[in-house]
């Protein structure tokens, strides 16, 4: 296996923040709540502290209030160090710079941490792909291959309309990459992007620096796209679980998969955990007339009346008489008495009065901004 101590971590925070608005109006891609406890960035925080890194920049551009709240000093992923450990990376310029608009420009306002690590790689991920993946793995291809950069893939079914947002590779018999798809139209089996990556450290100092002068800033379609022919970019396929958040509806997909006992004991297993912040919470409570079938609910709530089928999150209250199904409840939601709601998803300290029936449909699951009443 190859040194893992040899490579740093890359988190971008914010990327994809426009493909769910919803969620993300107030926070960032990273800081999404997920599964009842935990948030998106505890998945490539975790693989990354699982495979051995010990240095990782969590880079943000906006509303990243809660991102740092949530992430601290790192604690709770064993990143607290006098050297290395969790730093957050700011935006950062001069008075006439502007908001990055793809990772190009992001790795740029990154690289005096780079230059200051003393890792010889970097394994680069955003925060959209909710997986359970081993970096040395990933890294061990790298290396064998002597590719200027790997991508991770995983081969899959395309839905219509999700190809849009969706970066595809063509791999040879070698999985070596021989042509980049950025935004194409298409169905069907393809290899779709699961927006990791890993390069050497020179090699990508390089990269930006020659892409800035270029003034390229998208770093698929204006370097994977443009210089397929010119690099060598080797392909890693992933054959685990894992689901992509392009959009309201597969951020209630990827929760409701948790309902299924397969896919929780890919996304957590015992060697490899995901970690999130801790909390000291009370146990679920439940009064004498609660029911509870086929959910998720964490510590802290308080549930009185009947559940079934959803992923309820710290905090929420469930009065009596009161009705969830295939609802997706964030901390701190109120449901009152006698409400029936379902195919539902609440953002956080949401409250539904008394005696309201809501209901969405599978395909097309309410959404409730955060702090509103009804």
């Amino acid at each position: 296996m190859s040194d893992i101590r040899k490579a740093v971590g890359i988190v971008f925070a914010n990327m994809h923040d426009e493909l769910v608005k919803d969620l993300t109006s107030d926070r960032t891609m990273g800081s999404v709540p997920f599964g009842g406890r935990y948030r998106l960035v505890d998945f490539p925080l975790s693989n990354m502290v699982n495979a051995g890194i010990t240095k990782v920049g969590l880079i943000t551009k906006a509303n990243y209030q809660s991102l740092m709240d949530h992430v601290g000093s790192g604690r709770d992923w064993d990143l607290t160090r006098k050297r290395e450990g969790l730093h957050i990376l700011p935006p950062y310029g001069g008075h006439d710079a502007v908001m990055y608009r793809g990772k190009i420009e992001a790795l740029a306002g990154a690289l005096s941490f780079l230059r200051h690590s003393q890792a010889e790689y970097v394994i680069m991920s955003d925060c959209d792909t909710i997986l359970n993946m081993d970096f040395r793995e990933m890294l061990d291809v790298h290396l064998k291959s002597g590719a200027d950069l790997t991508v991770a893939y995983a081969h899959a079914t395309l839905l219509p309309g999700q190809s849009r947002n969706t970066v595809l590779f063509e791999v040879d018999e070698t999985r070596r990459v021989t042509s980049v798809l950025c935004g194409t139209v298409a169905n069907g089996p393809g290899n779709i992007s699961l927006n990791i990556m890993v390069a050497g450290k020179s090699f990508l100092e390089e990269l930006v620096q020659e892409s800035m002068a270029r003034g390229y800033y998208n770093l698929d379609r204006d370097i994977l796209q443009r210089s397929c022919g010119e690099i060598h970019i080797q392909g890693y396929e992933f054959k685990g679980y894992f689901r992509k958040i392009q959009s309201t509806k597969s951020f209630y997909d990827a929760n409701m998969d948790l309902l299924n006992r397969d896919v929780r004991a890919q996304l957590f297993p015992e060697n490899r955990a995901i970690y999130t912040k801790v909390r000291d919470e009370a146990p679920v409570r439940y009064g004498m007339q609660a029911a509870a079938r086929n959910c998720l609910i964490a510590d802290g709530c308080t549930i009185e009346g009947e559940v079934e089928n959803s992923i309820i999150f710290r905090g929420v209250y469930v009065q009596k008489g009161a009705r969830v199904r295939n609802s997706i409840l964030m901390q701190g939601t109120v449901v009152g008495q006698k409400s029936d709601i379902q195919y539902m998803i609440t953002d956080k300290d949401v409250t539904i009065t008394d005696y309201r029936t809501i209901a969405g449909s599978f395909a097309y699951p309410v959404f409730v901004s955060k702090g509103s009443v009804i």
